[in-house]
């Protein structure tokens, strides 16, 4: 089959590499029909992530057809139509039975495209089936679906959730990528007082309007003025961070209230300051966490009630031979608009083995 294979830093290529084959009694082999690229997958490339090794295909994201399944396998079976969530649980381990699946410690937690082959492939090999891929309702298009592996459950579990969005607040977002917009749009489920959406791009802040912002600053012009202007002085009671830069760790801190919460969604590669000889008399809270996809039900069926503006977040459409040029665009984003994109394509019969 063919597959994109991280090759080091910078280097990587769409290439044919073995079918994947049931090792575990647990595994599924899911027929990958849309797939989608992560930040996470442009911090590997370049560097950012050590552990993942040469040769490893990238991904951790896909909706598809199960085409066989390990013995022990019960909640799906060949012909179910699955979303492949990002994180693996053995539904086993202390972090597992708290529904803490992404600190799992029985073999998954993020391993798909980090410890063990991915998505951005024809094929994948996908550990804990049962907990690890969810039936997907009918009504679900496949091209938005996608989005319900990792950023839909990112945003709204360790951002608004963590975050503990309420009735009337006021919300700052500090990112309107695609996990930024996200909370913007899962925000607005627990009715805020305003949202206010922070980025350096026109587009994405244009974006943010069409999914929820009642309000958006430029980046590079202390939005936390406005974010004063806003709130007589006060700040925002929820500030929620989804760039994984130290500027724009620092800027959360300026925006939020004294009592009031910085949900951290941002994936750093280097070390943020914390200011702690200024906010140590302010009673905030600062969270952080990996997401754990325990909200993903809920999300797919508010998907497939029209409840969730997965389809704003997409921006660009290609096949799955063209995923080298996906990955240019996407990487691009400030030159070419995109947000999201969705790949998909045509598939050969995979070469399946025997139980």
């Amino acid at each position: 089959m063919k597959a994109l294979v991280f090759q080091g830093p910078g280097l990587f290529s769409w290439q044919d590499v073995p079918d994947p084959g049931i090792e575990d009694a647990t595994d599924a082999i899911v027929r990958v029909d849309t797939v989608t690229i992560c930040g996470t997958d442009l911090h590997i490339l370049k560097g950012e992530v050590p552990d993942v090794r040469a040769g490893t295909v990238l991904g951790h994201e896909a909706v598809g057809e199960v085409v066989e399944t390990g013995d022990e396998v019960r909640g799906v079976r060949p012909g179910d139509r699955v979303l492949v969530s990002c994180i693996s649980a053995c539904g086993h381990c202390r972090f597992c039975r708290e529904r803490a699946y992404g600190q799992c410690r029985g073999g998954g937690g993020w391993i798909l495209g980090r410890s063990v082959h991915g998505t951005q492939a024809e094929y994948v090999r996908v550990p804990f089936a049962d907990l690890s891929t969810h039936p997907l309702p009918a009504a679900a298009d496949a091209q938005y679906a996608v989005l319900l592996a990792d950023v839909f459950p990112t945003a709204y579990e360790v951002g608004v959730l963590n975050g503990r969005v309420s009735p009337g607040d006021t919300v700052a977002v500090v990112g309107a990528g695609p996990v930024g917009l996200a909370a913007i749009a899962t925000a607005e489920y627990f009715s805020p007082g305003r949202i206010i959406a922070v980025d350096l791009t026109p587009f994405r802040l244009d974006a943010a309007k069409q999914v929820g912002a009642d309000a958006v600053a430029d980046a590079a012009e202390e939005p936390e003025r406005l974010i004063d202007d806003l709130t007589e002085g006060l700040g925002a009671d929820v500030v929620i961070e989804a760039v994984g830069t130290p500027r724009s760790f620092e800027i959360c801190t300026r925006m939020v209230r004294p009592g009031g919460r910085i949900a951290n969604v941002g994936v750093h590669a280097r070390p943020a300051t914390l200011h702690l000889e200024e906010l140590w008399k302010k009673n905030i809270t600062i969270t952080t966490g990996l997401v754990d996809t325990y909200s993903t039900p809920t999300l797919l069926s508010m998907l497939a009630a029209g409840r969730l503006p997965a389809s704003s977040l997409i921006t660009h459409l290609f096949e799955l031979d063209q995923m080298e040029e996906a990955y240019d665009v996407f990487a691009r984003s400030a030159d070419t608009g995109a947000l999201k994109v969705a790949i998909g394509g045509h598939h050969p019969p995979l070469v399946t083995r025997g139980k």
